[in-house]
């Protein structure tokens, strides 16, 4: 398990194939300012592992648990029925996935009472930026770094209106 110090969000998935997707909530976390913690957690190859990471979670300092997931995807919402801690699911399109499908109806489809937050097929980056504005109601500094990403991004938007504008004209 990667671990930094007080890590504020944990950041799972079912499998080692999944890193290449999840990559990008580790990397907007990382540029956000955030502290994570990146490990695999199988619901269902190993139930134990994933039992004590969802119930020890909170004590550990974490706030927001994202897990990614491909297929059946119970991961998401079996952490999030043993932990009060909010959960953010990634559906990730496996090799053995029905076109990503089975995993976004796995992990949005929950029951009433166990609230999974979902993000797009493969929206890792989503997931990084939804938990750290979760985190940024209590911290200041990540709030800023929030407003700044998002100025970029608009910035970025308005640079390409003027080039196709200019293109255009």
């Amino acid at each position: 398990m990667t671990t930094h110090d007080l890590a504020e969000v944990g950041i799972i998935m079912g499998s080692k194939s999944d890193l290449p997707v999840m990559q990008d909530a580790v990397d907007i976390l990382k540029q956000l300012g955030a502290r994570i913690e990146v490990t695999i957690v199988s619901a269902h190859r190993t139930p134990d592992r994933m039992f004590h990471y969802a119930k020890n979670a909170a004590s550990r300092g974490l706030k927001v648990i994202i897990a990614g997931a491909g297929g059946a995807a119970h991961l998401p919402g079996m952490v999030a029925s043993i932990t009060h801690l909010p959960v953010i699911g990634v559906p990730v399109k496996s090799s053995n996935s029905i076109d990503g499908w089975d995993s976004v109806l796995s992990i949005l489809q929950m029951p009433n009472g166990i609230p999974v937050a979902t993000v797009a097929l493969n929206a890792a980056k989503n997931a990084g930026i939804l938990a750290a504005q979760m985190l940024a109601l209590s911290n200041e500094q990540l709030a800023q770094n929030l407003l700044n990403f998002k100025a970029e991004l608009a910035q970025k938007v308005e640079e390409s209106a003027k080039e196709v504008e200019n293109g255009l004209g």
